[in-house]
């Protein structure tokens, strides 16, 4: 049984990590990129470190590896969304295509603040 717990969560991590990779090839722009890599491949990492918890079965191992994927799950979006932040300021470009744009006219680049719409409305 454990044998098939294990092919089964690495097979779904190692998707994961595939539909990544070609997340990274497909995606039009930084931001899609950005997205699709991080939410696939925590999923994948994650996969793949039960099917090491299983595989293993020890206590040190599975604290080890819930640890890792706690941190993970807890850094990769934090990360996620400061580098797409950080690219946004910059200058980084949208796709061509993109419909909606949140953050146009919301961002001082004197300040490098951050409004919201109220403080729009109010202005």
């Amino acid at each position: 049984m454990n044998d098939v717990l294990i092919m089964i969560f690495s097979g779904l991590g190692v998707l994961f990590i595939l539909i990544a990779s070609i997340g990274i090839v497909r995606m039009p722009d930084f931001f899609l990129r950005l997205s699709v890599t991080v939410k696939a491949t925590t999923l994948g990492v994650g996969f793949i470190l039960l099917s090491t918890v299983i595989y293993f079965g020890e206590l040190s191992v599975t604290t080890k590896a819930l640890a890792i994927v706690l941190f993970l799950l807890l850094t990769s979006p934090v990360g996620a969304q400061l580098i797409g932040r950080v690219s946004y300021f910059t200058g980084t470009k949208l796709w061509k295509n993109s419909v909606l744009d949140e953050l146009k006219g919301k961002y001082n680049e004197k300040t490098h603040v951050l409004g919201s719409e109220d403080e729009e409305n109010k202005n």
